[in-house]
């Protein structure tokens, strides 16, 4: 389980958190919010291609307690590594049946 940092959270956070979902073949929970750094692997478009954080760790020994991701209804494409040029190293997670959920404020 991966919740987000409570700076996301409703109420004592800036409201960023957005929902949830298990992954398909661990069952892990994670967490996702929006992400506040706009333009982050953005495409030749100028459009942001990973609107989402997904939150991986609670407590991260080394590294990073999120990752850059573009959450859907069924799976996420999630940024796990940058190859040698910068350019983003994608997996694609698929949720468990019915496990997406979105959470309302309040």
């Amino acid at each position: 389980m991966a919740f987000a940092d409570q700076n996301t959270y409703f109420g004592i956070g800036d409201g960023s958190i957005l929902g949830r979902f298990n992954e398909q073949d661990t069952g892990n929970l994670f967490e996702f919010s929006k992400n506040p750094a706009h333009g982050v692997f953005a495409n030749p478009q100028g459009t942001d291609e990973y609107p989402h954080l997904v939150w991986v760790s609670d407590n991260p020994v080394n590294g990073w307690p999120c990752r850059y991701a573009r959450v859907l209804k069924t799976r996420a494409h999630v940024v796990v590594d940058e190859d040698e040029y910068g350019n983003p190293v994608v997996e694609t997670w698929h949720f468990r049946q019915n496990s997406h959920k979105l959470y309302k404020n309040g």
